[in-house]
């Protein structure tokens, strides 16, 4: 099974270094979780997006893009359920 590398976006990084210890230490679980599945139970298609996918870790949506042919996800934005998509 190929192994996928995982960059976070300079706003994702920004915002999950202002979260509380315990959050921010389950969505980094939870998106390196993403290297070896990169479409987990549970995730999402977004609409709108050529190739823009959704994970659920709690309150909180990680959006990430899937470059198959290169083995990357980009890790767009990270946000709260009611801010993440405005």
């Amino acid at each position: 099974m190929p192994v996928y590398e995982v960059l976070l976006s300079k706003a994702a990084r920004k915002h999950l270094s202002t979260l509380p210890v315990f959050v921010h230490n389950k969505i980094l679980e939870d998106i390196s979780g993403l290297t070896s599945s990169p479409r987990p139970p549970g995730c999402k298609k977004l609409k709108g997006y050529k190739n823009a996918w959704r994970i659920r870790v709690g309150d909180c949506r990680v959006i990430y893009e899937i470059q198959d042919r290169v083995l990357l996800i980009i890790v767009i934005a990270i946000g709260h359920r009611k801010d993440i998509y405005e």
